[in-house]
């Protein structure tokens, strides 16, 4: 039997989709999938291909829903690896796919909602209508930062190019990097800003700051007025990230400039942005 070790195969694998001319989010986020499955084995001893069996995929399963990942993720991961051995079984490595074998977790399918680049500018245009939306909107989409974070923001957390998020909830403070769009709406915001005695960044008309509550209702005022459904303030951040990774930013930088304490919460975006530049590249839009 050939010593055929389990990242020599992932290479060649990899290697076979640049062929195929997939998109790099496709390939990444094969790559991140099966370079988790191959150190998981690598902790079962087992670095051949050949020593691969069904209930170790079944373990590796098992093991990222106790390690907190949703149903859906470790589904997403098992897609991966029978990808992966069908190529194997394709390619003549094996004999079958072990991993057709395994059954995927049962879960209910909701993808975090992705604003197209429609809804996108059709967003910032009606939000331009008013110099506080226009910012709030702007922040959100730019920086990625939750609706809590945006309510806490004070006036002397707007730096040069840089915004300071103070720590909210299970989120750490840290410092996010301010576009040119996004000071621009700040600074036209504050040129239009009534005097307050509170230092909060957005206030009221009376001068109080801005609940969460009143950030969602205008928000969704925004997206009622150009007609986007099915969509919440937490959408402004689920595309900020995606549009990061499309544009090839790292996960590790992404998961800072977000907040995520674990880089799997940004990982699973890999695989959404992979589905829909599939879905595009067959439909002949990339």
């Amino acid at each position: 039997m050939d010593n055929l070790p389990l990242p020599s195969l992932v290479d060649r694998f990899t290697e076979k989709l640049k062929s195929q001319q997939k998109s790099t989010f496709t390939i990444v986020a094969y790559k991140k999938d099966l370079q988790q499955f191959v150190g998981f084995l690598t902790s079962r001893e087992k670095t051949n291909i050949h020593e691969v069996k069904k209930e170790d995929i079944e373990a590796f399963i098992n093991k990222l829903l106790t390690e907190n990942y949703t149903k859906k993720s470790a589904s997403r991961k098992l897609n991966s690896i029978r990808t992966f051995f069908r190529f194997l079984k394709e390619d003549g490595v094996i004999p079958q796919n072990i991993a057709l074998d395994v059954s995927h977790p049962k879960y209910n399918h909701v993808p975090p909602r992705i604003l197209s680049k429609m809804e996108y500018r059709a967003l910032r245009d009606v939000a331009k209508e008013d110099m506080r939306t226009y910012a709030m909107v702007e922040i959100l989409l730019q920086t990625g930062i939750k609706i809590g974070e945006l309510a806490n923001l004070r006036l002397d957390d707007v730096k040069d190019n840089l915004l300071h998020i103070r720590p909210y909830g299970k989120n750490p403070g840290r410092d996010v990097p301010l576009n040119k769009s996004a000071k621009k709406s700040i600074d036209e915001y504050l040129q239009s800003r009534g005097s307050s005695t509170t230092d909060f960044l957005f206030i009221t008309r009376t001068g109080r700051p801005v609940l969460i509550r009143n950030i969602r209702q205008i928000i969704a005022k925004c997206f009622s007025d150009v007609g986007i459904e099915k969509a919440t303030v937490n959408d402004l951040r689920n595309t900020f990230i995606a549009h990061q990774l499309v544009n090839g930013t790292s996960l590790e930088y992404i998961a800072k400039i977000v907040g995520h304490r674990r880089l799997s919460s940004t990982e699973r975006y890999l695989s959404l942005v992979k589905e829909e530049t599939e879905k595009k590249e067959k439909l002949g839009e990339l």
